[in-house]
């Protein structure tokens, strides 16, 4: 079974390496299309081609590109009436014989809609009146019969998303208007979290006198369930930073630890964050170092809280 699946992955890898070389003037010519266009991009296929149109549409949507998709069969019925005049096609057929495209295809032309086809037979009659032509074509498909659309989706997907990226690239897309279209989920909040949306703060920031002892430190980390804790001076800025694993090390040398001044075996000028940098160089900066928290200071060095890796985690940032 590992055998087949490794030729499988193989083929369709394949395939998709296969489609640098379709990239020429007609993928040029898309892309100025698409670029300029002063309308939406209506993306249109059936069956498993309507299937990849829909994630091309989409991602086209995601990365500033205003598309939608379009049913061939439906268009048929009143759906054409969703196009308007600066409106671009993107039409997917890897057959060309789609009898709902044959008929689709003239009445596009005659509402002046330009068309941009993606299929594996370039040469099909069906495609006279269209603006341009990407060839999507594989050698065979994945299928142990060549039939079932497998590696020719799987190409006609990864060009789509080729001509796509492209496109963002030229309108000027950045990663900015990626955290306005993706305000949810783990790309927002990769874009849009600051450490001060993420740390214990407050009552939940464990923050000990330089006076107390490491058992008072460890049951006030206890009551916070925060596996760290800041020590300050008497003018309350931030000396030292005592964690569990500081604790589990220091066993190991001296059991008597608990009744030492937590000055003694404290990290002295641990490094710190601030809470106005990105969530995700917080998480960077502990990868870094190999630590699971770390204090986060205001401009005075004043703990204001403390960065957690699980908290980290529990967002979708890593």
């Amino acid at each position: 079974m590992n055998k087949i699946a490794r030729e499988i992955l193989s083929i369709e890898a394949s395939a998709v390496q296969n489609q640098i070389q379709h990239i020429d003037k007609d993928f040029d010519k898309a892309v100025s299309l698409l670029k300029n266009c002063k309308g939406r991009i209506a993306v249109m296929g059936l069956g498993k081609s309507g299937l990849i149109g829909r994630k091309i549409s989409a991602t086209m949507s995601s990365i500033g590109i205003p598309s939608m998709f379009l049913h061939p069969s439906e268009s048929l019925h009143g759906d054409l009436g969703m196009l308007m005049k600066g409106d671009i096609v993107i039409m997917l057929s890897y057959s060309g014989e789609t009898e709902e495209i044959k008929k689709v295809l003239p009445i596009l032309h005659r509402m002046k809609i330009p068309v941009i086809v993606m299929t594996g037979r370039v040469q099909s009659s069906v495609w006279n009146n269209v603006e341009c032509i990407i060839n999507c074509s594989v050698k065979k498909e994945a299928c142990p019969y060549n039939l079932a659309p497998t590696a020719s989706t799987t190409a006609m997907l990864a060009m789509g998303d080729a001509l796509a990226l492209v496109v963002s690239k030229m309108k000027g897309f950045k990663k900015e208007n990626l955290a306005v279209l993706h305000p949810l989920g783990a790309i927002g909040k990769t874009l849009t979290m600051h450490v001060a949306d993420i740390m214990r703060k407050g009552k939940n920031n464990p923050v000990v006198k330089e006076s107390a002892s490491v058992k008072e430190v460890l049951f006030i980390m206890t009551d916070t369930k925060v596996g760290a804790a800041s020590i300050i001076n008497k003018s309350g800025k931030l000396i030292g930073f005592f964690t569990d694993g500081d604790l589990r090390r220091r066993l190991q040398d001296n059991d008597l630890i608990l009744s030492k001044n937590i000055k003694e075996v404290m990290t002295k000028s641990p490094k710190t964050i601030h809470p106005d940098i990105m969530a995700v160089e917080g998480a960077s900066i502990l990868n870094k170092y190999k630590i699971d928290n770390i204090p986060v200071v205001d401009k005075n060095n004043r703990p204001v809280g403390i960065l957690e890796q699980g908290d980290l985690l529990a967002e979708g940032i890593s």
